[in-house]
């Protein structure tokens, strides 16, 4: 094999494609996360069930994740965003990007283990929470929800080192998004366009503007122009 087939060879198995998949497979993490904690958040978590004076029956109700645990939908919000910052960001941004979806992915991974410990009975118990004062409150856990919870904060931080991590190897926003100036080129133009050749038509059409404008189209431009 000569050596300019073993460069061409090794351009396109080098570090640029493998960058690439990196920061794609940390933006589906991230992504998926944020979407599983938001979606986690807006379900039932606690049903409470309210013993209350005979000859009153029990009276239910439910605890989303919302109101159990308010720093959950926050972090999915979180997570939603950081997706896209991680794509417009390079550098000392992105690691800092990359420690935020680490920690939001931290508290999402509290958040579930705590429901799923019972650290959901204080919500229970607030009249505030269930609507009722002077009864006797009993939660019982929707496990489902919190565990997914507890899976979209482990997702999340292994985006979050990944990016920490692997972060400054990877691509950032192409030079089309970026703001050009009035002498810029814009991204997939020509730089350099022929100039086409000045036809008869050209000229007499530009002997009628010449004349529209007052001018006599005969008599040279620089004709009576001072130095």
């Amino acid at each position: 094999m000569s050596p300019s087939e073993g460069s061409v060879t090794g351009t396109d198995d080098g570090p640029a494609p493998r960058h690439r998949r990196e920061l794609a497979a940390t933006l589906v993490l991230c992504g998926l996360a944020g979407a599983v904690a938001l979606s986690a958040s807006a379900q039932r978590w606690l049903q409470v069930t309210i013993t209350r004076q005979p000859p009153l029956p029990p009276a239910t109700a439910a605890v989303t994740g919302g109101q159990a645990a308010p720093l959950v939908p926050a972090c999915g919000l979180l997570l939603l965003a950081a997706a896209l910052a991680l794509i417009a960001v390079r550098g000392p941004g992105r690691l800092l990007v990359g420690l935020l979806v680490a920690v939001a992915g931290g508290v999402l991974g509290l958040s579930g283990v705590r429901a799923l410990t019972g650290g959901l009975d204080a919500a229970a118990a607030r009249a505030d929470v269930v609507g009722i004062a002077d009864a006797r409150v009993t939660g019982a856990v929707v496990a489902g929800w919190p565990a997914l919870t507890v899976l979209a904060g482990v997702l999340a931080v292994l985006a979050g080192l990944l990016a920490v991590v692997r972060g400054r190897r990877w691509p950032g926003m192409g030079r089309r998004y970026e703001r050009t100036g009035p002498g810029t080129v814009p991204a997939g133009a020509s730089r350099s366009r022929p100039a086409r050749p000045e036809t008869a038509e050209d000229r007499h059409q530009a002997a009628w503007r010449a004349l529209d404008r007052g001018e006599d189209p005969t008599t040279d431009p620089d004709a009576g122009r001072t130095a």
